[in-house]
Parts: C-alpha cells; sequence; structure tokens
C-alpha cells in the first residue's frame, strides 16, 4: 500500500511538474509582450517613429512564428533584425520550445536604438532562463544593411557570411533618400528613393541558408510598381513565396500605433523550386486569428508577367478574373496610348493659380471636376483656372479619360473614371490636370469619342476594378501599373464605346458591367 501511495505521489507530482513546463513554456511571449507594452506606453511615439519602429502584436508574432516548417535537426539558428523588444523572437522561441527535435537556439539580433536595447537585452535573456533549452544570443548594435555591405556585394573575397535557419522580421517602414549609405550599399534593388523595409529583405535573403526561411510582416507596396522592379526580381530569384498573409481592415495591424498602413505577412523560402501553389490567408486584424480564411492560389498566377507582379487573390474568383484579363492581347502603350499622371502640382504653383477666368488662363482640372462619369467645369473650385507660359504644365484640349490618382479606404471603387471630349471646354487650345487624376491619351492625335467611351467601358466596369485591386493593395492609382493591365484590341474598345453611347445610363457601372460581359467575359 506505501508503495502505491508513494507510485501515485509521484506521478502527481510528475503532471505538476509537466503542467508547470508547459505553463511556462506558453509563458514566453506573454512575459516579452507585457513588457513591450509597458515600453510603448513609456516611450514617445515620435521618438519610436523616428527610427521606423512599430511593435508587432503578441498574436500576429505567434501567427508569423507558426508559419515556419522547423528543420528537424538539433541545432537552430535564427536571425531578427530591427529587433525591437524581442517580440517576435520570443514568439519563434516559444514555438521551437514544443519543438523535441530542437536541443539548442542560437539567436542574432540587430538594433541600434538605444532606447530599445537595455529591453531586448533583459528579455533575450529571460528567454535563455526559461525556455527549457540550450539558448545563446548575441546583439549586433551596427546598422544591420552597412555592417554586412561588403559581403553583400562580394567585396571580400575570402569571407564567408553567417547564414541563419530562420529569419524572422518587422523591418523599420522609412523612406530614404537614393544618395543614402543604405542605397549605395545596396544599389542593385534601389531605383529612385527606396524604403528601408525592402532593404531589409533582400538582406535577410542574403542571411538565410539554402532551404531556410524568411518571414516579414512589411507593407504590400512591393508588389507591383517599377519602383520595385529590382527589388521583386532580387527576391523572387533568390527564393520562392511560400505563403501570404493579408489583412482586411487597414488600420489594425498596427492598432496600438494607429498605424495606417498597407501591410502584409510573407513567407519566402529560399530554394529555386517553384511550388504548385502559394497559401494565401486573410485575417480581420492582427489580434484575430481564428476566423482566419485560407487559399491555395496557383504559383503561375500569383507571380505572374515579365515583371513580375505579385497579385493578391484571395479566392478562385480572383484568380478566375486574373485568367480572363490577361489573356487578353494589348496594353495601352502596345495601342499607342498611354496613361500619364496630371501636369500641375497646384501648391508648388500656387502664383499661376486664380480662382476667376481671364483671358489668358486655361482650366485646371482636379478630381472635384469629375462627377458621374462626365467632366464638369467650372464648379467654383478655388484656383481651378491657370495662368502660366510654361509649356509642361498644359496639355492639348482633345479628348482624355481621366482616372482619380487617390481614393479612400472605405470607397467601393478604387479606378474612378470620367469621359472628357474636347467639346466640354470649347474655345480653349489648350487646357492643365492637377496631378491628383490621371489622365488616357494619345501623343500624336486626340482619341476618337468611341475610343473615350469605350476606355470608360473597361475602366469602369467591376471586373477591372478587381482586377486593379489584385494588384495593387494601396488606394492610389498608379499610371505604371495602369499602363499594363492587359486591354482587348483598338477596334473591339472603340465597339464597346459606340454600345455605351446608344445607353441612356451609360455613367452606371451596370452598363458597362453589361458590355463587358457580353463582349469578353463571355466569349472567353
Amino acid at each position: 500500500m506505501k508503495l502505491i501511495e508513494y507510485r501515485r505521489r509521484y506521478k502527481t507530482i510528475t503532471n505538476f511538474m509537466v503542467i508547470d513546463l508547459l505553463s511556462l513554456k506558453n509563458g514566453l511571449l506573454e512575459h516579452v509582450a507585457s513588457r513591450t507594452d509597458a515600453y510603448i506606453a513609456a516611450m514617445p511615439k515620435e521618438i519610436r517613429k523616428a527610427y521606423g519602429q512599430f511593435f508587432t502584436s503578441k498574436e500576429a508574432a505567434s501567427f508569423m512564428a507558426s508559419l515556419f516548417e522547423v528543420p528537424s535537426q538539433e541545432r537552430i539558428s535564427i536571425l531578427d533584425a530591427g529587433a525591437g523588444s524581442g517580440i517576435l523572437t520570443a514568439a519563434l522561441v516559444q514555438r521551437l520550445s514544443f519543438e523535441k527535435a530542437v536541443k539548442s537556439i542560437e539567436i542574432t539580433c540587430y538594433d541600434t536604438d538605444e532606447n530599445v536595447l537595455p529591453l531586448l537585452r533583459e528579455n533575450l535573456e529571460w528567454l535563455s532562463s526559461h525556455c527549457g533549452k540550450d539558448l545563446t544570443y548575441r546583439i549586433i548594435e551596427e546598422n544591420y544593411i552597412l555592417s554586412q555591405s561588403l559581403e553583400y556585394n562580394d567585396r571580400l573575397c575570402q569571407f564567408v557570411s553567417r547564414k541563419y535557419d530562420l529569419v524572422i522580421g518587422n523591418p523599420p517602414y522609412m523612406k530614404i533618400p537614393k544618395e543614402a549609405p543604405e542605397a549605395k550599399a545596396m544599389s542593385d534593388v534601389c531605383y529612385g528613393a527606396p524604403n528601408l523595409y525592402f532593404l531589409f529583405a533582400s538582406m535577410g535573403m542574403f542571411n538565410l541558408r539554402d532551404d531556410g526561411e524568411l518571414v516579414y510582416i512589411i507593407p504590400r507596396s512591393w508588389v507591383s510598381g517599377a519602383y520595385f522592379a529590382k527589388f521583386r526580381e532580387k527576391l523572387l530569384t533568390a527564393g520562392v513565396l511560400k505563403h501570404i498573409h493579408l489583412f482586411v481592415s487597414r488600420d489594425k495591424v498596427f492598432d496600438s500605433e494607429s498605424v495606417l498602413q498597407e501591410t502584409m505577412i510573407v513567407k519566402i523560402k529560399k530554394s529555386q523550386k517553384t511550388p504548385d501553389c502559394i497559401r494565401v490567408t486573410t485575417s480581420n486584424s492582427n489580434k484575430d486569428f481564428s476566423s482566419m480564411t485560407s487559399f491555395d492560389a496557383p504559383y503561375n498566377v500569383v507571380v505572374s508577367g515579365a515583371e513580375r507582379y505579385v497579385y493578391l487573390v484571395t479566392d478562385e474568383h480572383d484568380v478566375e478574373i486574373l485568367r480572363t484579363l490577361n489573356a487578353l492581347p494589348c496594353t495601352l502603350p502596345e495601342l499607342g496610348l498611354r496613361m500619364k499622371t496630371g501636369l500641375t502640382v497646384d501648391f508648388r504653383t500656387k502664383e499661376a493659380l486664380r480662382d476667376e477666368y481671364s483671358p489668358d488662363a486655361v482650366p485646371l482640372l482636379y478630381s472635384q471636376h469629375l462627377r458621374h462619369g462626365r467632366v464638369k467645369f467650372p464648379v467654383g473650385k478655388s484656383g481651378e483656372y491657370l495662368v502660366s507660359n510654361q509649356n509642361s504644365l498644359k496639355q492639348k484640349n482633345c479628348n482624355y479619360l481621366f482616372v482619380k490618382r487617390f481614393t479612400s479606404k472605405e470607397e467601393k471603387r478604387r479606378l474612378q473614371c470620367a469621359v472628357y471630349l474636347a467639346s466640354t471646354l470649347p474655345g480653349y487650345t489648350h487646357i492643365s490636370t492637377q496631378n491628383k487624376i490621371n489622365f488616357i491619351g494619345c501623343s500624336h492625335k486626340s482619341l476618337s469619342e468611341d475610343m473615350v467611351y469605350g476606355l470608360y467601358v473597361l475602366f469602369n466596369s467591376t471586373v477591372y476594378d478587381q482586377y486593379y485591386r489584385i494588384l495593387n493593395g494601396s488606394t492610389q492609382v498608379n499610371s505604371t501599373e495602369m499602363n499594363q493591365l492587359p486591354v482587348p484590341p483598338i477596334e473591339e474598345i472603340e465597339r464597346m464605346g459606340q454600345m455605351l453611347q446608344a445607353e441612356t445610363d451609360w455613367e452606371s457601372v451596370d452598363v458597362c458591367d453589361k458590355i463587358i460581359n457580353s463582349r469578353i467575359l463571355n466569349a472567353s
């Protein structure tokens, strides 16, 4: 009986020890997150913003850590550049603490913010003492980009740079001048004024071992556009996209920071083997992943075209839209057309603006003049006339399709268009356009009225609006991207324009959708 009782007591004690250990492991992230929250509360936002520093929620950190396919090996090396408080590292350590095969963890963190470094050091020390694994760490208090620029550019002939199994990060989001040392150090991925976040991502891939994985939370801006073309080429040549996570709510990614940032989470594997599919998930915010949607999208649909655009599809309907429109044979430049940004930056030419007509003035068209598919002028807006001798601020008064450059997140449509005919403003040989609108025209002749109305059918339709939203996650309509959109031949566009003009309520989206469905979608 005594032996039985002893065994019962021993089993109970052992169970308590197991429960306590599990509790401790599950509390690793919680501990670091609570200390991070205290730091955020104590440190003025202006100081943190100067470093491009926005902290990841514990829920998002845990989700990011869950995305890794942990290699079956005893030692795991981790890199967290721009580590901040170490919350992402904590989430990954908590994940690894449950991996039986993992015996030791080596952590490398980069950060230069003297305000957060003491907290980072304390958190790493705490993780080392409580994770249940052999954990070692080092903090490199150097500029992450510049400290490795020689290795990155292959200027240290016999030096082999350190490589890591897992790279995790929330890099600084901050534009830097094109002359900045970081930009010069990574000129192979820069075009114009770069952003630190994609320099960090490129360097992260450089630091990753073959078949290793990188998980970053970064803005969506890199998925399209000319400014990121070199970065996309570098990134998607070095590795393959395995997972994309999108946030439905624009302002809920760094909600404690009040950041309005179109943000995404990506997992990239350093491999040349292109997978069949990319896992795409979505959640409403960075705090709740319980109602997350999931979809496996074909890789060659998501990553497509000579520009290596990354299309942000979320379901089979999005994939079908891409497949249908990508089958169209032309782009605007191939038809002799081009979308351009409006010519006049009004706040830089205040001296040339007028509120009322004068014989030497030309109409200056703003987005406020685009109303219900038409251009209405004047509307009594201040500065809607321009008096200037600068030819660069003027364009011929001929037929155009106007498209707003900026819309709000809450608006139903991203592409908001208006037909402009030269006859709208008779008596003027020239007009001007503010830079918050785009216009489609032809450099050597005026577009036919049928062509303008046909372009309106395309870009006022639901399917083209959806296509553009898949391509570009921001609220800005970019002329470079619009010039890459697939379109039908000229004859088909003009035919659709004729069909539109025969309608009484031609401005409506429903009418444009009806024509598109009959001529393109159902025809395909």
